[in-house]
């Protein structure tokens, strides 16, 4: 009998992903342990491997589509049951014509199906069947009616654009956010003139070594050191218990850009390591991010989040915490602003400050409090070095 192959279980408390790519087609001979297709789950894509040596015989699912663990894959036979499979066969849904056959091809459907169809007013013929043996399911037929639904509706033109990856699991962890949390946004302006200069003068000295220094990292261990003495914006909430989890460590995440959405790479034990060491990992995520290379577990586990918008020119901002954790910080864009320095005015590097945190955790006194404890490390970088370990 032909192996069926099932998605797996990846751990991690994933239940379902979308086909990102095959890597086989039908009637290719696979070894074991073969990467067969790429799946994306969480904002990772995950090769899967094939669990046996054989040929794929069928595959059951389209590029795109949503596949949850124990459904099926593709099926799998041996040299035996590949004869057996090049000799022929009937099913419910239609015969399967053979390679090299000059009969029409006969379109793979239960008369359920075909009535749904009808119904919807969608031919049969071009859409790809994702059911056994390749027949055209009733799934298959209502997503073909929302690719060819409509192109207009009563205002004008329109375009339907499949909710899919990345785009789709920010949509469900955004709106998981919301429903989980009660956000409220505190700001802030800090004079980062000493750490602009402090970050020129260090640069020149790590390049050398192929480091480029941004602000980031600093900001990062501005941000760790301040949780040290607000620990409840380090925290988590357990909802069934109803109580607060205080992290006695810090796993920073970060807001990546990419072209397929933001994706949340996470900074281990930001405690134990230097702004240099920090400013290495930063470019080393940051690049698998954007490759779409980074490791599930490299996207989970954070304390506290950090978005850098201010890189597209964005000033201040309303963030949504990166759920489970209960506070992020948003980064506007660093200008030259006026600023009162010992009663006079200068021209100053200022940085906008935002941060969003869950009111049930803490209030907006303790908030603050923390806001300006990161604002006052930024304002005066050496204390990042008086207080470092």
């Amino acid at each position: 009998m032909p192996y069926e192959f099932r998605f797996p279980d990846l751990g991690e408390g994933i239940t379902e992903a979308e086909i990102k790519k095959w890597l086989v087609k039908e009637g290719d001979a696979v070894s074991e342990h073969q990467p067969v297709v790429e799946i994306e789950t969480d904002k990772a894509v995950v090769e899967v491997p094939s669990p046996r040596q054989g040929q794929v015989l069928r595959i059951f699912r389209k590029e795109g589509e949503i596949i949850g663990v124990g459904e099926t894959l593709m099926s799998i036979s041996g040299t035996e049951e590949a004869r057996e499979e090049s000799t022929g066969s009937v099913s419910v849904v239609g015969v399967l014509p053979e390679a090299g056959d000059d009969r029409r091809e006969t379109v793979l459907a239960t008369p359920a199906v075909r009535a749904l169809a009808r119904e919807k007013g969608i031919p049969l013929e071009g859409i790809k069947g994702s059911g056994p043996r390749g027949s055209i399911t009733r799934e298959d037929i209502l997503d073909a009616q929302g690719t060819a639904g409509k192109s207009a509706d009563e205002y004008g033109a329109v375009e339907r654009v499949p909710m899919r990856g990345v785009r789709r699991t920010i949509a469900r962890n955004l709106l998981k956010a919301h429903q989980m949390s009660v956000c409220v946004t505190g700001m802030e302006e800090v004079d980062v003139t000493e750490l602009w200069l402090m970050r020129k003068r260090e640069n020149a000295e790590v390049s050398g070594r192929g480091i480029h220094l941004t602000f980031f990292p600093f900001i990062v261990k501005a941000v760790q050191h301040a949780l040290l003495e607000h620990p409840m914006l380090n925290a988590s909430i357990d909802e069934k218990g109803e109580t607060i989890i205080l992290k006695k460590y810090c796993n920073m995440g970060f807001a990546v850009d990419t072209p397929d959405g933001l994706i949340v790479p996470v900074l281990r034990n930001v405690e134990k390591k230097s702004i240099v060491e920090l400013a290495v990992e930063l470019q080393e995520l940051t690049e698998r991010a954007r490759q779409r290379t980074v490791t599930l577990r490299e996207l989970r586990g954070s304390t506290f989040s950090i978005t850098n918008y201010g890189q597209f020119g964005g000033g201040f901002s309303t963030p949504v915490i990166n759920y489970p954790d209960v506070a992020i910080l948003g980064c506007g864009r660093i200008a030259d602003r006026p600023w009162v320095v010992d009663g006079e005015i200068a021209v100053r590097k200022v940085l906008p400050l935002s941060l969003t945190f869950d009111h049930r955790i803490t209030d907006g006194g303790d908030a603050t409090r923390f806001l300006s404890r990161v604002a006052r490390f930024l304002e005066d970088p050496a204390l990042l070095f008086i207080e470092s370990i």
